[in-house]
């Protein structure tokens, strides 16, 4: 009987693992839509940056008060170093180069390039000698290759358009295929969007060295969410004087905001640090590619955008490196975990001998 209800525990916590990350990659494939309708109808990317980053900070303090309010972490010089450059790292430069890229490309371009983001990470991480790389081991061809792939794809997306495979109105997506293929700024907003990831990457990278030291993910988020709205503040103050620039209206600049903070930073984050304690990351990471299936999908009906063949085999491309990096890591884990538990098993076995 016992046994009976840990198998129903066990199936109701995977469906619910489940449920939660193809929930999350609804959201997010949402916020690319909305971020490119507010983009597209004027919205200052400086001051969509700050004040997303604002409501984020807002909402994940008070996640942190909830969940986290027990925290006895001390907070020391070199943390607040980390959280100055991971401000830098996630909201200057990453966040604002990712919305001038979507404002000259379209979502699912963003979406489908952000899948390059754990093969951007994992070469991070080997350079800064913080992930072993052995070559004559399986996991690490594997990673290896799968990064190679995934540049290959985002190489194709961004140099090869090729004919329309989606269009659903013929008129009305001929001029816009037209107008994108006389558009440079599709090649330029590629590049941008590739530096955003890289320097999301390298966030990445710096956060999981600092999680270690603050171990209170929430509240790492929330001082990153400040720093991030400090120093994008006094960039946007540089780069953007237009006081119209920092107006909110009762339109989809509002909503922007409040969905990049509320839902984004806060309810997505904490569903996935849920999900991450349970399965693990790669778990999480390996459902991104329903997000770019959800955005193309969101921006073909919503926005009327048009599906080019260099597009989708790019991000076909791109998805089966990521997987190969995915697969790799997961067979570095899981080798981990046996040279753990074999060692222990031995002794076991050895304090039972007479």
């Amino acid at each position: 009987m016992e046994a009976q209800v840990e198998r129903t525990r066990k199936l109701v916590g995977g469906i619910k693992a489940y449920a939660i990350c193809i929930f999350c990659n609804i959201c997010l494939a949402g916020y690319n839509i909305i971020s490119k309708v507010s983009l597209d109808n004027g919205m200052s990317v400086y001051a969509l940056v700050v004040y997303g980053y604002l409501v984020g900070t807002l909402t994940t303090a008070l996640f942190a008060v909830i969940l986290e309010r027990k925290n006895d972490a001390k907070i020391s010089m070199v943390i607040l170093r980390d959280i100055f450059f991971l401000g830098l790292l996630g909201g200057v430069l990453g966040r604002t180069l990712y919305y001038i890229g979507l404002k000259d490309t379209s979502p699912s371009v963003a979406t489908a390039l952000s899948n390059l983001i754990p093969s951007m990470t994992f070469i991070l991480a080997v350079l800064c000698r913080k992930e072993p790389l052995d070559i004559s081991k399986l996991s690490a061809q594997a990673k290896v290759g799968g990064t190679v792939v995934a540049l290959a794809g985002a190489t194709i997306m961004t140099l090869y358009k090729g004919c329309v495979v989606i269009s659903l109105n013929s008129a009305h997506h001929g001029t816009a295929a037209s107008k994108l293929h006389l558009k440079k700024d599709w090649f330029k907003g590629s590049l941008i969007l590739l530096g955003s990831y890289l320097s999301l990457s390298a966030f990445y990278v710096l956060q999981t060295v600092t999680v270690k030291k603050y171990p209170a993910p929430i509240t790492l988020t929330s001082l990153n969410c400040l720093s991030g709205t400090l120093l994008s503040a006094i960039m946007a103050a540089i780069l953007d004087h237009k006081a119209s620039s920092w107006t909110l209206s009762w339109d989809m600049s509002l909503v922007a905001v409040l969905y990049s903070g509320i839902v984004v930073f806060g309810l997505v984050f904490y569903l996935q640090v849920i999900v991450a304690r349970t399965k693990g990351a790669v778990f999480i990471t390996a459902f991104r590619p329903l997000c770019t299936v959800i955005a193309t999908i969101m921006a073909v009906l919503l926005l009327g955008d048009v599906l080019f063949l260099g597009s989708v085999v790019g991000a076909v491309v791109i998805v089966v490196g990521l997987y190969l990096t995915l697969w790799g890591k997961e067979m570095e884990k899981e080798k981990k975990t046996m040279e753990v538990t074999t060692p222990s098993q031995c002794i076991e076995i050895t304090s039972e001998k007479p």
